[in-house]
């Protein structure tokens, strides 16, 4: 096993899928609209529908094209979500492995001066902050969810917009995700990229060229120092 040690100003992690795991909670959401629509694909949405906004799913997926209708739709999906895992005792969205020890080395240290860590996700900000909570990690003071981009991944917006609440240059930044989109939309904003093999296979993950493959956060260690974060990934 070999290690590589970096140095970056601020560090940015996509949510689910690299924090937390709502697969269980998603696939019965899908379950659940598929009584609405039922000509979707439930199985092809799985396999190629994660990390990508939901009102952009349901636009590609349900066919929903109304601005109302989508807004809404969206809210109900991500209710679902967090109704399934609920119903299955909070199983439906837990913590990832490494997760936790890596946020009591940087949430207390959320100012130093300027902000070390945030959460860029495709999900919108009261689903993420609900999601977040059931799987007991803490919120950042930097948040970028998908209501406040206008072009979601793999589009750079997510990542360019987390990295300017930082108040970082992107190229400083290292981006934390699992699924090809927001790899591609890291790689899109100019910063470094680090894949979690979590969610999507080996093959699926190098096809989007991240700079660096680890299995899960266990992986990855991180050390706060006087200026920016200290990052060791066992590869």
């Amino acid at each position: 096993m070999s290690e590589i040690v970096l140095t970056f100003d601020a560090l940015l992690f996509d949510m689910d899928g690299t924090l937390v795991d709502s697969t269980a909670g998603v696939e019965g959401a899908w379950k659940v609209f598929k009584k609405s629509y039922p000509h979707i694909d439930v199985h092809d949405i799985l396999s190629s529908a994660h990390g990508i906004r939901t009102v952009d799913n349901l636009k590609n997926y349900c066919g929903v094209t109304d601005p109302v209708q989508l807004e809404n739709e969206a809210v109900r999906f991500e209710q679902a979500i967090l109704s399934s895992a609920s119903e299955d005792g909070g199983k439906g969205i837990v913590r990832l492995p490494g997760v936790e020890q890596i946020m009591k080395e940087i949430a207390p240290r959320r100012f130093h001066p300027n902000p070390l860590w945030a959460i860029c996700t495709s999900a919108t900000k009261p689903y993420a902050s609900s999601a977040l909570a059931v799987a007991g990690v803490p919120v950042p003071d930097v948040f970028v969810a998908a209501e406040d981009v206008e072009k979601g991944k793999p589009n750079p917006d997510p990542y360019l917009i987390g990295a300017a609440r930082c108040n970082v240059d992107p190229k400083r930044c290292l981006v934390f995700e699992d699924a090809p989109s927001g790899i591609r939309s890291g790689r899109a904003a100019g910063c470094k990229t680090l894949a979690l093999l979590t969610s999507h296979s080996r093959e699926q993950v190098e096809a989007a060229q991240p700079d660096y493959i680890v299995k899960d956060l266990e992986s990855v260690s991180i050390r706060v120092l006087e200026k920016g974060v200290e990052v060791t990934i066992r590869q």
